[in-house]
C-alpha cells in the first residue's frame, strides 16, 4: 500500500484520524471493512454542498436547470475525472481479483471513492473544510456546467423560458428594412403582451437583429 501521506499532500487535508481515509479507499472486494457507508454519506453531503454553491450562484435561474447543473457535477463520469486528477487510482485497496481486473481504472469505483473520500473528510472534520475541499476539486466542473449554460444562444434561452411557465414561444416580426440590396439593415420586433415588453434592435442579418432583440428581453425579463 503507497504512503498515504502523498495523497493527503494531493487532496489538501490531512487526517486527524488516519483510518478514515484507509476505510474511505478500500473496496468492498477487500476482506473486512470496506467504504460503501462512508460513500453513502458522502453522497449526501456532496450534493449539498454543490447544490448549495450553484444555488447561490446562479440567480434567476429556474429549479429544472439547476438540476441539470447540479447533475452535469455529480456524474459519475466527472466524479471519475476528479478521482483522476487527485490519483486515487494510484491509492486504492482492492481484493486481488479486483486489483488484477484494472479494477483502479473503473469509473464506477473511481466514483465511488471519491464520495466516501468526502463521507470521510466530513467525519474527520467538520461541513466548512469539507466545503472548502470539495469546491477545490469541483470548481473547474462548476465553471465549465455554468459556461455551457450560458452559451446557449438568446432565442432558445427566451423560448425555454417562456414554454417553462407555459407561455407561447416568441414571433419575431420584420418591422422594415434600410440600405441597398447588398448592404440592408433588417428592423426586428418581438412584443410579449402578457408581459408588456417589447423588443427592437436592427443587424446586418434578420438572424443577427432575432438574436439581439432576445437578448434585450431576457434582460427586461431580468433572467
Amino acid at each position: 500500500m503507497r504512503d498515504q501521506s502523498e495523497l493527503e499532500q494531493i487532496i489538501g487535508y490531512s487526517f486527524r484520524d488516519a483510518s478514515l481515509l484507509t476505510l474511505a479507499l478500500s473496496h468492498r472486494s477487500v476482506d473486512g471493512a470496506n467504504n460503501e457507508r462512508l460513500e453513502f454519506l458522502g453522497d449526501s453531503v456532496l450534493g449539498l454542498i454543490i447544490t448549495n454553491h450553484i444555488f447561490k450562484n446562479s440567480k434567476n435561474v429556474d429549479e429544472g436547470d439547476l438540476s441539470k447543473l447540479r447533475s452535469a457535477v455529480v456524474c459519475g463520469k466527472a466524479l471519475a475525472g476528479v478521482a483522476t486528477k487527485l490519483s486515487l487510482g494510484n491509492y486504492l485497496i482492492l481484493g486481488t481479483g479486483e486489483r488484477k481486473s484494472g479494477g483502479y481504472l473503473r469509473e464506477s469505483i473511481l466514483g465511488d471513492t471519491v464520495e466516501a473520500l468526502i463521507g470521510a473528510i466530513f467525519l474527520d472534520s467538520n461541513i466548512e473544510i469539507t466545503d472548502k475541499c470539495i469546491m477545490e476539486w469541483f470548481n473547474p466542473l462548476i465553471r465549465d456546467a455554468l459556461s455551457r449554460k450560458n452559451k446557449k444562444d438568446s432565442k432558445t434561452r427566451l423560448q425555454e423560458w417562456l414554454q417553462k411557465r407555459g407561455h407561447a414561444p416568441p414571433i419575431y416580426t420584420l418591422s422594415s428594412t434600410e440600405g441597398s440590396p447588398h448592404s440592408k439593415i433588417f428592423f426586428i420586433e418581438c412584443v410579449l403582451d402578457e408581459f408588456e415588453i417589447t423588443g427592437r434592435d436592427k443587424a446586418s442579418s434578420r438572424k443577427a437583429a432575432e438574436q439581439l432583440v432576445a437578448s434585450k428581453i431576457l434582460k427586461e425579463l431580468g433572467v
